[in-house]
């Protein structure tokens, strides 16, 4: 489109095309709404749409201001020289891509933030920079979602055609003094107001006090931190992620207090440093891909065998489905606790908070400057009584970076796809998924095999399976076998499930079985069927338990809570370590320590102490549940329970601080 030239035409041409900009970046994040329905159906009564939609503009302007801000200084430059038509055109293909860019991004996040819950940020660069998958993956998802091809492709073209684009005619008029005189004066006072403009825009505010609005500002326009991402779009988030310093001292409380309040440092005492086990035990940590506690069939039935889950509004005996049935028979012997959680979003939270007892705070562990700080873990300390140590997971080595973590953490072998492939009695890359790594089967019987042949006793082992990843498919053989439920997932679930019973036959035929204490995690949770399992509570709840095939530990489902970071002390504790270490999780069996977990989601911190749930967004407490009697979290008691709140978020600022103190000074480690 093009308007007559004046001195005024690049200035509406400017204000045309942002108010394009505009309506593309709300139609992807109507897009993103739809992709991701079901993930929003059941809170969308709390919402304000005039809430979410003001919220939506600042992010907006704050994302097209920075993305347009080369062209729209082009565009009002006080030169003639713009008015060429190589100029104008030059500006418009600026224009068309740059914005067809950020909108492919924000319908690509319409599909990837259901397996993340939140919007991608900086760190996706580095989370898969070592994957060379992605080509396949991102093909099979644009055929999977074919939909939001032809929309991208019908919104660049719109993007091509509307653009309003000013007229290079007049030229004899622009030879006049008076039009020379205005169009300078015109296009100066433009850029003069613009460039501060734009700056507002991009801060988010006018006022001198304002901040530069962040990922955790999206919170006031919602009620949940899942909710945010309605708000947010993409490039912002990328933008305000780029280059970020992620760990700082939010100082809630002077330095020597905090440790009062909160400390990480375990001095095991006399009892504690007594075995709740006889002889020397090993240890396997078992992390399974996406493992949600609605999947399985023990954690979802009432004391008299029902579903929990109200289904069709009705709750029937036999209407709920178990994915699990190999798990729900190991956890009829096994200990776990009425609440369990994890403390990350994604699969490369669940090393640090598992395995080192270290919880996801603003950015993935791995992925931030302070992941080359020294770092301790269950193989480090074990491997300080004689442990032998090694880690099993069937993608490329390099992958998700598990093999670096792996070994800052202590870890003194490594074991993946490599390894796998070179081994003789393996069909090698034949068993290759085609996406990311060794099906679970093969590789988990590879596991079995190379613990007897190459790990001495006393070991300290994991194992992070991934079959049950995006995109999730089986064997061919498994096709008719496992048909599944209303989720994609569940044929995964329900293929890896059966993957580890094999596991376990092939392992209780082993000189090591009986002598090892095996415990169990999911990374996080992916594909939810259940409202309640959409909640802020729901969408961290996994499965954790410890199974000994001895019999010396207790059995059952205790009440209390325990999460991934309470991984570490726990095992520490049964086996009678009697070393400080560091630890921000707890030992589960101490009576002493209260019960709570932690987690961090959308820029808001979830403490969750007996029954209840504070969200705290970094400044002040949002809200407060009892997800016990309101496991729809739908009654805020913010106001109604001052009591409750203020001791809650006084425990969550102390933990909050000493975990940032720590980590940008390199202090996680208690040095010798």
């Amino acid at each position: 489109m093009k308007i007559k030239s004046s001195p005024y035409s690049n200035l509406v041409a400017v204000l045309a095309n942002l108010l394009l900009a505009y309506v593309v970046y709300m139609l992807t994040r109507v897009a993103f709404v739809l992709e991701n329905w079901n993930l929003f159906a059941a809170d969308w009564g709390s919402l304000s749409l005039w809430e979410v939609f003001s919220g939506s503009l600042r992010f907006d302007s704050s994302a097209i201001l920075y993305t347009n801000s080369l062209w729209i200084v082009l565009m009002l430059l006080p030169l003639h020289l713009k008015e060429r038509p190589w100029w104008q055109t030059m500006c418009k293909w600026i224009f068309v891509v740059i914005n067809s860019l950020c909108l492919v991004i924000n319908l690509v996040d319409s599909v990837y933030s259901q397996f993340t819950g939140r919007r991608t940020t900086a760190t996706f660069f580095s989370e898969f920079s070592n994957e060379d998958n992605l080509g396949g993956i991102v093909f099979t998802e644009l055929f999977n979602h074919w939909y939001l091809f032809l929309c991208g492709i019908a919104m660049i073209a719109a993007i091509w055609f509307l653009y309003v684009k000013p007229s290079a005619g007049g030229q004899k008029q622009q030879q006049t003094s008076t039009y020379r005189r205005n169009y300078y004066i015109i296009q100066s006072i433009a850029l003069a107001i613009a460039i501060p403009m734009a700056v507002f825009a991009m801060r988010g505010g006018f006022t001198r006090d304002t901040r530069p609005i962040t990922i955790s500002n999206a919170n006031q326009y919602v009620h949940s931190p899942r909710q945010a991402s309605i708000v947010l779009n993409t490039p912002f988030s990328i933008i305000r992620t780029l280059g970020k310093k992620t760990f700082k001292n939010p100082h809630y409380f002077p330095d020597e207090v905090v440790e009062l309040i909160f400390s990480p440092v375990h001095n095991p005492s006399a009892t504690d440093t007594v075995p709740m086990v006889s002889g020397t035990k090993n240890v396997m940590v078992i992390i399974m891909e996406s493992f949600s506690r609605e999947y399985f069939g023990y954690y979802n039935l009432d004391n008299e065998g029902h579903s929990k889950y109200n289904l069709s509004g009705k709750t029937a005996a036999n209407s709920f489905v178990s994915y699990t049935p190999f798990l729900d028979s190991l956890l009829e012997h096994s200990l776990t606790f009425e609440h369990t959680f994890a403390n990350g979003r994604k699969s490369i939270d669940a090393m640090p908070s598992s395995l080192s007892s270290v919880p996801y705070f603003i950015e993935p562990f791995i992925l931030t400057s302070s992941s080359l700080n020294d770092l301790s873990g269950l193989a480090d300390c074990l491997g300080r009584k004689g442990y032998h140590s090694a880690f099993f997971h069937g993608a490329p080595n390099s992958s998700m970076g598990f093999q670096a973590f792996a070994r800052s953490s202590g870890f003194k072998r490594y074991l993946g796809m490599s390894e796998y492939c070179d081994d003789p009695k393996t069909n090698g890359r034949g068993d290759f998924d085609g996406h990311w790594a060794i099906w679970d089967e093969e590789f988990l019987q590879f596991t079995a095999r190379a613990i007897t042949e190459q790990i001495e006793q006393p070991f300290m082992v994991g194992f992070f399976s991934a079959t049950s990843h995006h995109p999730f498919n089986i064997p061919d053989r498994y096709k008719d076998t496992y048909t599944g439920g209303p989720l994609p997932i569940h044929r995964t679930i329900q293929y890896s499930d059966n993957a580890l019973r094999h596991f376990f036959a092939t392992a209780s035929k082993q000189p090591w079985f009986k002598n090892t204490i095996f415990v169990f995690t999911a990374d996080h949770t992916n594909q939810l069927q259940y409202d309640e399992s959409k909640t802020s509570i729901g969408s961290v709840t996994i499965p954790i338990f410890i199974y000994d095939p001895s019999g010396e530990l207790p059995t059952g489902k205790l009440p209390g809570v325990m999460q991934q970071i309470d991984i570490m002390p726990t095992v520490l504790r049964i086996l009678g370590y009697n070393q400080p270490f560091s630890a921000f999780g707890k030992n589960v069996f101490d009576p002493n320590q209260p019960r709570w977990a932690v987690n961090y989601d959308n820029g808001i911190y979830q403490y969750i102490d007996g029954d209840y749930t504070l969200l705290f967004d970094g400044e002040k407490a949002t809200a407060l549940y009892n997800f016990a009697n309101d496991p729809l979290q739908r009654v805020n008691l913010l106001d109604k329970e001052p009591d409750r709140v203020a001791s809650m978020e006084k425990q969550l600022k102390a933990l909050v601080q000493s975990y940032m103190i720590r980590m940008s000074t390199n202090n996680l480690v208690l040095r010798d």
